[in-house]
């Protein structure tokens, strides 16, 4: 057998099925086999594979096993000549693995091989080419200096940017994202080392191939897709704490002592410098908008007061109202902003209003009952209400305008759509389009086969450079039923403006693949689901959690010896008040970082007295997900409490 293709999944259903699409594109005439290795999903991809996929051989694991870990499990039962280590958020072109295989064949000094990738948007990924990562040359990227010069044979040798990505070259490293690897040098160098759990074992394999006396390739005749997950932004604490530390178990595996010493200082400052930068950039970006909103309230709040004192009525009010009453009405009116989800982002002006109105009235009902020396006035807290409206609002707009696109106002814009499709395919698309209920403008389909009397047709594939710029549209969705991955990748590449995006239709699929991330779920266009990854249900849950806790900590002194095991709840109570637990949550696997805590019931406790398969309790932990409902964790902890 000449091939075995190993991909690792976890919870990527949608870009799997599209990946694996086009592996058994590429697959054709080529003695090979595909393994697909699961770490866990509930995503239903395990279920995916089965039904549309059987001739993977599927390995489907009840725990994460990270990434190392799984693919080994796969390199050991592979059967081909070359191993080719794939992530399932790629997209590679038909004749991918004949020419790997061909080039591989020719260069018996190659023990691995990566190729030419790209982003959605199809600009050159700089990883399809790395240089090891030696004390200098991190020292060159933590300082910065990489980015400045990336062309430099001295700063730019970690991406290798002083080579030319269109010509063949040997380099140190390869990515983990396309790592073709000759099975006879795996047998002489070991296979993955599993102490990494993600990150920094490609870059430990690569470095022991070349130190087996083989060589590694960067093989630009061919390309992929590669959508770059960022489940762990570059940014967070998380990314600098779990790369960093595969880079020291590097250090302490392949340097010296004296250059791992070196090194191990280099990333440590790394470490704090990073991970303070995040913290501060994470801190800045939460308080920002309501620290300015805070002080526009209040300083509109004073300018009132003095208005209302001099040219409304002859009075004074005395300071105990602008240092405690003002300060206390404008906290009511960021947390009712905050409570529904006027911080949240994408920006929307109805969440705003809402959150203030909400304020407004809690102000009101409070100041009927407080006795009447502290009622100082009703019109004043009325006025406010129109100027905090009305000044949010202004802020955003401004910001919006000023470029802050994040910052400022939700701007829902009609995006204008060409179909690259021929015939049923293309109106399945369109179908597609319509019931996501995402606004778009339809301009037209791009044909491979131009038809006569073809209304909607707005001229041939190849012309869709110049059909964007003269209908000015911003997305491009292509068939791959109709387009091979090669042709829709020099589409990508072609002289279109930066500002399009491009996506893609796999047939017999109910989704379309977005163009930039794997991670953001704007990116597909599928039926509307009030999932709980939204910030507004993920808020909703905290608040039942807290609350819920707070009656049962509240009830303690009764519930004690009125419940079974009262002790115990009161406990669970208490970490869930504290954030350490929720009351209801879906299995939680270890070493992945999740939004989600560990619940102290299961979704599936109403169904408890019926003996449910693992499939079975995957579904209802994803419908779970997707369709999230206050009163579902209502039911499910009155259920076991009532007992």
């Amino acid at each position: 057998m000449k091939l075995s293709v190993v991909i690792v999944n976890y919870n990527v259903k949608h870009f799997l099925e599209q990946c694996l699409l086009s592996v058994f594109k590429a697959m054709e005439g080529i003695q090979g086999e595909v393994l697909v290795v699961d770490n866990n999903s509930v995503d239903g991809s395990v279920e995916m594979v089965m039904q549309k996929f059987p001739a993977v051989r599927l390995v489907a694991n009840n725990f994460n096993a990270g990434f190392s870990k799984a693919n080994n499990q796969a390199i050991r039962i592979s059967k081909g000549e070359y191993v080719l280590l794939l992530n399932p958020d790629t997209v590679v072109e038909e004749d991918t693995f004949k020419k790997v295989i061909q080039f591989m064949d020719e260069h018996p000094d190659a023990g691995g091989l990566g190729v030419y990738m790209m982003d959605g948007k199809g600009r050159f990924l700089p990883e399809s080419k790395r240089g090891l990562p030696s004390p200098a040359v991190a020292f060159w990227k933590l300082s910065g200096l990489s980015s400045l010069f990336p062309k430099s044979k001295i700063f730019g040798k970690y991406h290798l940017g002083y080579l030319d990505k269109e010509h063949v070259h040997s380099v140190e490293v390869l990515s983990g994202a396309f790592m073709l690897l000759r099975k006879s040098v795996l047998d002489k160098t070991g296979l993955l080392d599993e102490e990494y759990f993600m990150y920094g074992e490609d870059i430990d394999l690569s470095y022991r191939i070349t130190r087996a006396g083989f060589r590694n390739y960067y093989f630009p005749h061919t390309r992929i897709i590669h959508y770059k997950g960022e489940s762990t932004k570059k940014s967070s604490v998380n990314y600098v704490l779990v790369f960093y530390k595969a880079m020291v178990i590097f250090a302490r595996k392949h340097f010296s002592q004296s250059h791992a010493a070196i090194f191990s200082l280099l990333i440590n400052f790394a470490v704090w410098l990073r991970a303070g930068v995040a913290l501060l950039s994470r801190f800045i970006n939460k308080v920002l908008i309501p620290f300015c909103d805070a002080a526009l309230f209040f300083t509109g709040m004073i300018f009132l007061k003095s208005y209302w004192e001099t040219s409304v009525k002859a009075l004074n009010y005395p300071p105990f109202f602008v240092n405690v009453v003002i300060p206390i009405y404008v906290l009511i009116w960021i947390v009712g902003i905050y409570l529904s989800g006027g911080y949240d982002k994408p920006v929307k002006q109805i969440k705003i209003l809402r959150g203030i109105l909400s304020g407004t009235i809690f102000i009101l009902v409070v100041y009927a009952l407080l006795p009447e020396t502290l009622r100082f006035s009703r019109a004043l807290i009325l006025i406010g209400t129109f100027w905090t409206g009305l000044s949010a609002l202004l802020l955003r707009n401004l910001l919006y305008y000023a470029g802050f696109k994040s910052l400022g106002l939700y701007q829902q814009q009609r995006k204008r759509i060409i179909i690259a499709a021929d015939g049923e395919e293309g109106t399945r698309i369109l179908s597609m389009l319509n019931l996501s209920g995402s606004p778009f403008t339809f301009i037209g389909f791009a044909r491979q086969h131009e038809q006569l009397h073809d209304q909607y047709a707005i001229g041939k594939v190849a012309r869709l450079p110049e059909a964007v710029k003269i209908y000015n549209a911003d997305e491009i969705i292509f068939s791959s039923k109709d387009l091979s991955s090669s042709e829709i990748m020099k589409l990508m590449q072609e002289e279109i403006p930066g500002h399009v995006e491009f996506k893609i239709a796999p047939p017999e699929s109910m989704f379309i693949i977005g163009s930039n991330s794997i991670d953001e779920q704007g990116d597909l266009y599928m039926v509307d689901i009030n999932a709980l990854s939204d910030p507004a249900n993920r808020r909703k849950k905290r608040i039942f959690d807290w609350v819920a806790s707070s009656v049962i900590l509240l009830l303690s002194p009764v519930l004690v010896f009125i419940m079974k095991k009262g002790a115990g709840k009161i406990t669970d109570a208490f970490q869930v008040f504290t954030g350490k637990k929720t009351w209801i949550g879906i299995p939680v696997t270890s070493g992945k970082k999740s939004f989600l805590k560990e619940g102290v019931y299961s979704p599936a406790g109403l169904f408890e007295s019926k003996k449910l398969d693992e499939a079975t309790l995957n579904r209802i932990y994803v419908l779970y997900l997707k369709e999230y409902e206050v009163i579902n964790d209502l039911k499910i902890l009155w259920h076991h409490l009532k007992k």
